[in-house]
């Protein structure tokens, strides 16, 4: 495969990407080391402050990291200061104690949680997902059981769509509240959960994902796309489909699987910088 990388110094490289310019060649081998560039820079500790995942790193215990690491997943729209700042309120709204918080709340406590807003996510949409919480963890270790189906677990794609079907197994689940958990079975890309699941998965010695799971591995991780990383992704011709929807998610994983098969999921950070108009001279 020859892909084509825009090379014009001193540019953020999504401009690069975008505009019609001239062009070199890269190889595949080449493709794989300028990635691997861009994840080593982003991939370290010192992303961690200025990102969503900085939430769930403010806690130790695991229940505490899988339950605000799945609201920071669910809330992360817009810019990263307002999603760290809404998730912020939320955990003070919790007391700073989500897991305490979940399973030991009286109604007078739920008050707390009245008025939460963040772009369409509501307050009726947190009160659910709390109950959910409640009930997981009543007979649960880990939020990561909700994603492994009785069977077993065989692939990302039937995981998520057990883990809607066991989120929405309730009578009083709000029809509304089924736009915040995505699912293949809509054939969305399911973003957020796949953000979500490289954060609790993925495992190596850098600390910004926390690898915490071990059900799931790493090499089975889908990665995550959304309207930024799919035109990075495109240019670097990772994907041809048009649409943004799991097809798509699953064609990007696969070419990226071609250059670690075993992690292609770190990638996500090579993307991310890309999309975000990392400067191409840095790397």
């Amino acid at each position: 495969m020859q892909i084509y990388v825009k090379d014009i110094p001193h540019k953020q490289l999504t401009t690069c990407l975008i505009k019609t310019i001239t062009m070199h060649t890269m190889s595949d081998s080449e493709l794989k080391s300028y990635l691997d560039k861009s994840v080593a820079k982003h991939n370290r500790v010192s992303f961690i402050k200025k990102d969503p995942i900085s939430i769930p790193h403010q806690f130790s215990d695991k229940k505490d990291i899988e339950i605000m690491a799945f609201f920071t997943a669910t809330l992360a729209w817009g810019q990263r200061k307002t999603i760290i700042a809404k998730c912020t309120e939320l955990v003070k709204r919790m007391g700073g104690e989500p897991y305490n918080f979940v399973m030991n709340h009286s109604d007078e406590d739920l008050k707390d949680l009245l008025g939460f807003k963040h772009r369409t996510f509501n307050d009726t949409d947190l009160l659910y997902f709390v109950d959910f919480f409640h009930r997981h963890y009543s007979e649960h270790q880990s939020l990561e059981e909700a994603f492994i189906p009785e069977t077993g677990f065989t692939d990302i794609e039937s995981s998520l769509i057990h883990f809607e079907e066991q989120f929405f197994n309730h009578e009083n689940a709000p029809s509304r509240t089924k736009k915040h958990v995505a699912t293949p079975a809509r054939n969305s890309a399911c973003k957020r959960l796949n953000m979500f699941l490289r954060w609790m998965v993925r495992k190596d010695e850098n600390g910004v994902d926390f690898g915490i799971w071990n059900h799931i591995a790493m090499c089975d991780l889908i990665c995550p796309i959304d309207l930024h990383v799919e035109r990075t992704a495109r240019k670097l011709m990772l994907i041809t489909r048009k649409p943004v929807d799991w097809l798509t998610a699953i064609e990007l994983t696969e070419s990226l699987r071609k250059l670690d098969e075993n992690d292609p999921v770190k990638y996500d950070y090579a993307l991310f910088g890309l999309s975000i108009g990392e400067d191409i001279t840095s790397l």
